[in-house]
């Protein structure tokens, strides 16, 4: 039996929305193996974004995978999914039993320190499907991750731990914005799993 059914777990969201926070599903010694093994063994690549006609790469990296070569366009880019590593399958296996949903692609993001963010947004593409699941797997520093709501504004914060997984689920991603606020305080890197449920193509 799960102890993280998600009746026993506390919604952030005040409303219009669910996203659950598990804390640590991932032991120091667990989440340091995973850590150094996605470092070496992922092709990172500086993400890149087309807005208002000017291109821009951002010192963040990225790196897409998934059950097929599944395309995935956002910031008027489009992204090419690698097939899975071993670590990534495992992973993989172990958030969608935490989670209770199956997924078929991962989005991954490498912040080498904290003055390396994400600006507000939320993840609506029409390829995932509306009221989708994604979640996020942190590896490394603590990070703060905030949801602003998209009509009256508020905000909800929570800090991310080394190897715990947060899951936004419903309409969240409908009425709520995201960010990865930057910050002077950390100076260690960041890897972050978002898995995620392609619409087939």
């Amino acid at each position: 039996m799960d102890l993280f059914s998600q009746n026993q777990l506390t919604n952030l969201l005040p409303y219009d929305g669910t996203v659950h926070y598990y804390g640590k599903i991932l032991n120091e010694q667990q989440s340091q193996f995973f850590f150094e093994k996605l470092m070496s063994n992922i092709e990172w690549r500086h993400d890149e974004a087309v807005i208002y006609g000017k291109h821009y790469t951002t010192k963040r990296k990225v790196a897409w995978y998934g059950d097929k070569p599944y395309d995935y366009s956002y910031s008027n880019t489009t992204k090419q999914a690698l097939p899975w590593t071993e670590e990534l399958k495992q992973l993989k296996t172990l958030v969608e039993e935490k989670a209770d949903v199956k997924f078929n692609s991962c989005l991954l993001n490498l912040y080498h320190d904290g003055s390396e963010g994400m600006a507000y947004h939320s993840d609506s593409e029409k390829s995932l499907g509306e009221n989708t699941v994604i979640t996020s797997l942190s590896l490394g520093a603590e990070r703060k991750f905030t949801f602003k709501h998209k009509i009256n504004k508020q905000t909800v914060s929570r800090i991310l731990e080394n190897g715990s997984l947060l899951v936004m689920r419903g309409a969240t991603q409908s009425h709520w914005l995201h960010r990865l606020p930057p910050t002077k305080k950390i100076t260690r890197p960041r890897i972050s799993l978002t898995f995620r449920t392609i619409v087939d193509q």
